[in-house]
């Protein structure tokens, strides 16, 4: 039995079909299909159902897969434990970001980040939280940018920084004429919100339902980004929440629309997360140094008191 045999099981696994697996693995289907056969022969059972379209694993098979997944990330932190060793920050690294922190984040830290670790190779993708800690849990993510808590007992989290809410009223809106708003003046019946599937809208429903009993029938209008939520806002449809780093590059036309809250301002909690196998630790820990800095610095300088995040809606 090999490290290697058990890796060509868990593509194989993962994606029902021997030829996309030795496609992944960089080898050719029969070199993959050999040593899996060799592994069925050493243990005499079969690990998948190869007469079931797609192939299927076996009962014993799944048990194998789940010790095989444990076996494989501990020979990966072998190669961690060398690379921690000689202090080297480096290769691939898979991170996940959530779509409503995206596009403020990334500009903010990645160039900086590249400079500073240029043999770190990153790729990211835009995704949202319940497919990030899918593909934590499958050791298809290195790590993940979302906001939390999320209470998984696989998945560990490390707060980054906690960014503040701030109302986006339109001239129409009852709330216009205030200088700062509460989230006692908060109504549902008048608010834009992100369709179901966004952590933005739990903490938009979190502060709302904190102070008054709606339900979710009487939204008026749902949305799938935050840039959508304020052109409909423009048009006096609604108000919406915002996260603070999103105003940053509001236009000076949009700048008399933002209402910030009262001090304490609510605020969600972002963080850096990753499996409790805690492989590639040496690179996490420079992505949450460079972020922390850049993000807690800009919204310190806007000298912005928050109220730690209200808890995650049932």
């Amino acid at each position: 039995m090999t490290i290697t045999q058990l890796y060509y099981v868990l593509a194989v696994a993962e994606n029902q079909n021997f030829t996309k697996a030795a496609e992944k693995c960089f080898v050719t289907q029969p070199t993959l299909s050999m040593q899996i056969q060799k592994l069925e022969d050493e243990l005499d059972i079969l690990i998948f159902d190869r007469g079931k379209k797609p192939i299927e694993l076996t009962e014993i098979g799944k048990k194998i897969v789940n010790q095989a997944k444990n076996i494989v990330n501990e020979s990966y932190r072998i190669q961690d434990i060398v690379d921690q060793q000689k202090g080297f920050i480096g290769g691939e690294f898979r991170l996940g970001i959530i779509p409503t922190v995206m596009p403020t984040l990334l500009p903010m830290f990645l160039n900086t980040f590249i400079k500073k670790h240029p043999k770190v190779k990153l790729i990211i993708e835009e995704i949202t939280t319940e497919e990030i800690i899918s593909r934590l849990n499958e050791g298809h993510l290195d790590a993940a940018i979302a906001v939390t808590p999320l209470e998984s007992e696989l998945i560990k989290e490390r707060v980054l920084y906690y960014e503040p809410f701030v109302g986006y009223v339109p001239t129409n809106h009852r709330l216009y004429e205030t200088n700062k708003i509460s989230p006692e003046d908060l109504d549902i019946g008048d608010m834009l919100l992100l369709e179901d599937g966004h952590c933005f809208r739990e903490g938009v429903l979190n502060i709302c339902k904190s102070f008054k009993n709606h339900i979710d029938t009487n939204f008026q209008l749902e949305s799938g980004s935050i840039e959508t939520l304020i052109k409909l806002s423009n048009e006096g449809l609604g108000m919406t929440l915002l996260p603070y780093l999103h105003t940053l590059d509001l236009n000076p036309n949009s700048q008399h629309h933002l209402k910030p809250f009262k001090d304490p301002s609510p605020a969600r909690e972002v963080s850096l997360i990753y499996h409790k196998s805690e492989l590639k630790m040496q690179i996490i820990e420079a992505i949450q140094s460079v972020i922390s800095g850049l993000v807690r610095g800009a919204i310190a300088f806007q000298n912005v008191k928050i109220v730690s995040p209200l808890p995650k809606r049932k």
